[in-house]
């Protein structure tokens, strides 16, 4: 059964789909939710325009953690043991939330369409601890204006970042943390079509024996199976309480992600170790997104032109694979073999990521059509290592958006090792890329762009390298 704390009201649900959408229950006219909360809009249905965003509350650290998603492509069982604000619960009668009385007071709402996604982020933004509190336009990414009335909304917003965070939900809220401890303590692992594990040896055993069930962790490509191709999906798997696959740590050799880790989660730690890698990740989706689309789904999906791949490639990142009791581990560029095909056998799932702590001189360079928010046309991790007498003398290039998979250019790297960072070099590993790839021609890009863009980021990396200003300023 998902259990979840709708505002405070409890809700159980037992019969209802498991792979229909937190949008479609909120909105939807039925006998699970007969108090329709239409608030919550529906724009892109693709997790794109930020609409239909709401605030899951879950305990951390004895507190609660707040967090938006886009329920377009959240599935119901995402909720499990969480509890769920719409738009309608933030009011106390006739008197507004304070993030709602500084939108009306910096005059932020115009058709009002996209005005309760937004309120939604504005409040998740008002209970984000001030230390760990995004930039005004990073937490106001994720939600487009149809209006394009952003400036009110932005001054709105800077007016919340200085207000005390004093609200009903801050007053109730160790009721609620005994509230959603009570839910996990009752916590079922089954409900119709979701296995809900408890651990990562449960969820191990539980796919011998049904390999054909599709994981769900953030769901942020799964769901989009529901809402664009209209798939359904009878057998899901929720990794929600898998905690051991949510454990972050670091050594003194390597960073260990476990595959359910959120890319907010680990944006913090990539800053020290990896900068760029980080800086990176700030431009991977919307806030709703890195709230809960992990590293993990990142890879397993074998998309092509996902960002984080090219950069764990370039950084000789490993992968931790299990079936049943046995664990392997094996380097990630081994993982691909083809589009959207992995060495993933029949009930194996991906556990953990590794990546090693070794010098580095890594630069990322992405090129989308929107600087924010969207999918790479090119992906470019570029990793050189340079001994004092100026030469290269190990060399990662890895690229997204350039063949079937995300690749390492290996012609490249071997033209590079062993000569001089220089421009007689640079102009052979171009050639090398030229030779080595024969990327698509799409919506995104043209396959004479994407040759040329690779080309030209690799010469942007040496200019850097070389410590000069690079003058390619390239534009998806």
């Amino acid at each position: 059964m998902i259990r979840f704390l709708l505002n405070e009201t409890l809700v159980e649900l037992e019969d209802i789909p498991s792979d229909t959408t937190v949008l479609d229950y909120l909105r939807g006219n039925s006998a699970y939710n007969p108090d329709r909360k239409t608030g919550t809009k529906e724009g892109c249905c693709s997790g794109d325009c930020g609409a239909c965003t709401v605030v899951l509350a879950e305990p951390e650290n004895d507190r609660l953690n707040y967090q938006t998603v886009n329920t377009c492509i959240a599935l119901l069982p995402s909720l499990n043991g969480k509890q769920l604000i719409t738009v309608e619960d933030l009011a106390a009668g006739e008197k507004l939330h304070p993030v709602q009385q500084a939108m009306v007071d910096h005059h932020g709402s115009q058709c009002g369409f996209c005005t309760p996604g937004i309120i939604m982020s504005l409040f998740a933004f008002h209970h984000e601890p001030s230390d760990q509190r995004p930039d005004v336009l990073e937490a106001l990414g994720g939600n487009l204006c149809r209006c394009t009335g952003y400036q009110p909304i932005v001054d709105a917003a800077r007016e919340i970042a200085e207000m005390p965070n004093t609200d009903a939900f801050s007053q109730q809220e160790q009721t609620t943390l005994q509230k959603l401890e009570q839910l996990r303590e009752q916590q079922d692992d089954k409900a119709q079509g979701v296995y809900m594990p408890t651990s990562e040896k449960d969820l191990a055993d539980y796919l011998l024996k049904s390999p054909n069930a599709r994981l769900l962790a953030g769901g942020t490509d799964l769901g989009l199976e529901v809402t664009q191709q209209l798939k359904e999906i009878p057998d899901l798997v929720t990794l929600a309480s898998v905690e051991e696959l949510k454990e972050l740590s670091c050594t003194e050799n390597e960073i260990v992600i476990g595959s359910a880790v959120t890319y907010r989660q680990i944006e913090p730690l990539l800053s020290q170790y990896f900068p760029e890698f980080s800086e990176m990740l700030a431009r991977l989706g919307s806030q709703q997104i890195r709230n809960v689309g992990t590293l993990g789904g990142n890879i397993g999906n074998a998309s092509p032109i996902g960002d984080t791949p090219p950069v764990l490639l370039a950084l000789d990142a490993s992968i931790e694979l299990r079936k049943g009791d046995r664990i392997r581990t094996l380097p990630l560029e081994q993982f691909f073999l083809g589009y959207k095909k992995t060495v993933l056998e029949e009930s194996e799932f991906i556990a953990r990521i590794r990546i090693p702590l070794t010098k580095h001189n890594l630069k990322v360079y992405k090129l989308s059509k929107r600087y924010g928010d969207d999918i790479s046309t090119v992906l470019a991790a570029i990793n050189l290592e340079l001994n004092d007498r100026g030469e290269i003398t190990r060399a990662r290039v890895a690229l997204g958006g350039m063949a079937e998979i995300p690749k390492r250019a290996t012609a490249c790297e071997q033209a590079l090792i062993g000569q001089k960072a220089d421009t007689a070099t640079l102009e052979i590993a171009q050639q090398a890329i030229r030779s080595e790839f024969k990327p698509l021609s799409d919506v995104r890009a043209s396959s004479d762009y994407r040759l040329q863009a690779a080309c030209n980021l690799l010469e942007r990396y040496f200019l850097e390298l070389s410590g000069q200003k690079a003058r390619i300023i390239a534009h998806a």
